[in-house]
């Protein structure tokens, strides 16, 4: 597995830590010195989110960490399943394709030993062209339409591909990272992008000030066809995303939940939720999307297992009733 490693070193542990720690993470066994978390390709959200709530936790907690450009969610489940990294980031989809030994990185393992943390925020599946293209719907774009899908085994490339089909797009599949795709549609290598990430999605907004840019809705019809085959939800992408759009576009998402491996200790999966879940406004200033990590959506996770620490701070701190089965538990 090829990946480029970011780690920011913490900050000294400052006074006002120290004070924290002493009041609620005391218990300190088995912590590891540094850790990692799994993001994504640069210029997606998953590389914004993720290493700026990495970056908050090694600041918090004392400790030498932070996050890692990998191929996205797929990815993300088997390295921290393997322990290879403590913690990821990961969509409802693809856990439950990793988890049923679908994952394409290593088909037929059960990747269970990647547990479920906290909740991040919906995906919204959405389309982007250039203004110059004239495609302005789904039903616009020509047969053999060259799209972007995002990294390969993302969970843009592994649920978008089939969504086009069922609405009987004909296109040629292609892959990179989201910056890289962006700058292929600008050169007029690519005739849209496809995306799945939390909005606003960094590429987009890069996109929309160097170019003018359509950014294409489902139709009712179009989003009744993939509610009724696709894990996915109603969306609406508001208005407020984006300068390009002056009113919500219609969508479908999947949730993401942040990952760690269900051997990490309890103590330190608790004390790394506490700093996330505690202060709401630290998440949204480092991602907008962040305004649904938020306690109460905790029960949007039916596919993974908690990790013990993670399903204790839930209970303690958000009166969450979480189920005996639903929690990890050491063999």
């Amino acid at each position: 597995m090829t990946k480029t490693i970011l780690t920011v070193s913490a900050l000294s542990l400052m006074a006002s830590a120290t004070l924290a720690l002493a009041d609620g993470h005391q218990d300190r066994t088995g912590w590891p010195e540094s850790f990692t978390l799994g993001t994504a390709s640069q210029g997606g959200t998953y590389f914004a989110y993720g290493s700026g709530w990495a970056n908050l936790v090694a600041e918090e907690l004392g400790i030498s960490g932070g996050g890692e450009i990998t191929g996205g969610p797929m990815q993300n489940m088997a390295l921290v399943h393997t322990g290879e990294i403590a913690f990821g980031l990961t969509t409802l989809g693809p856990a439950f394709e990793s988890l049923t030994g679908n994952n394409p990185i290593a088909p037929g393992l059960q990747m269970t030993n990647a547990c479920a943390m906290f909740p991040m925020y919906q995906t919204p599946f959405s389309i982007t062209t250039l203004s110059s293209s004239g495609i302005t719907s789904v039903a616009d774009i020509p047969a053999g339409s060259r799209i972007g899908f995002g990294p390969a085994g993302s969970t843009s490339d592994t649920y978008f591909p089939r969504m086009m089909e069922t609405l009987g797009v004909d296109f040629e599949r292609r892959n990179g990272g989201w910056s890289d795709l962006g700058g292929q549609l600008q050169d007029g290598l690519l005739d849209v992008i496809a995306f799945a990430a939390g909005v606003p999605v960094p590429a987009v907004s890069q996109l929309e000030v160097q170019a003018d840019i359509n950014i294409i809705e489902f139709t009712e019809d179009e989003q009744a066809q993939i509610l009724e085959t696709y894990p996915v939800a109603p969306f609406q992408i508001s208005a407020d995303s984006y300068s390009t759009i002056d009113a919500d576009v219609r969508s479908v998402s999947m949730w993401n939940f942040a990952i760690a491996n269900c051997e990490l200790p309890e103590s330190f999966v608790y004390a790394v939720v506490d700093v996330i879940m505690s202060d709401n406004e630290r998440m949204v200033n480092i991602h907008r999307a962040s305004r649904s990590t938020i306690p109460e959506n905790y029960d949007r996770n039916n596919v993974l297992m908690w990790h013990p620490g993670a399903a204790r701070w839930f209970t303690e701190n958000a009166g969450a009733m979480i189920d005996d089965g639903m929690i990890h538990q050491d063999m």
